[in-house]
């Protein structure tokens, strides 16, 4: 979690599907209502300022179904064998699946389950 940003991040282990790469699942490593982070294995085509739709299935035990967000890629950094990409959410997710885990992690973290 980064504590220098408006929005805290809470750290993820969820699985995420990019839409339009239709690769295989992916890692979350955080999330916070205006963006997140995510590790994948290198060239999949994720480039800053580019848009994309998230499909984020959140871990089991949640009890919280699947939910796609509306992102735009900010950064990517290349590192070893995968990559790290974040992402601004650029329109609110509908639904209340998104908010109710953002909820879960936020309780988790205030667990000191981190």
């Amino acid at each position: 979690m980064n504590e220098n940003r408006e929005n805290t991040r809470y750290q993820s282990s969820a699985k995420v599907r990019i839409k339009e790469t239709g690769e295989e699942d992916f890692l979350l490593k955080d999330l916070s209502v205006a963006g997140c982070r995510i590790e994948c294995p290198i060239d999949q085509g994720i480039m800053p300022n580019k848009q994309f739709t998230l499909l984020i299935f959140p871990e089991s035990g949640t009890e919280i179904s699947s939910f796609a967000i509306d992102v735009e890629s900010k950064w990517v950094r290349v590192g070893g064998s995968t990559c790290e990409s974040g992402f601004l959410i650029i329109k609110p997710p509908k639904g209340k699946q998104f908010q109710s885990y953002v909820d879960y992690l936020a309780w988790q973290y205030s667990q000191g389950e981190k």
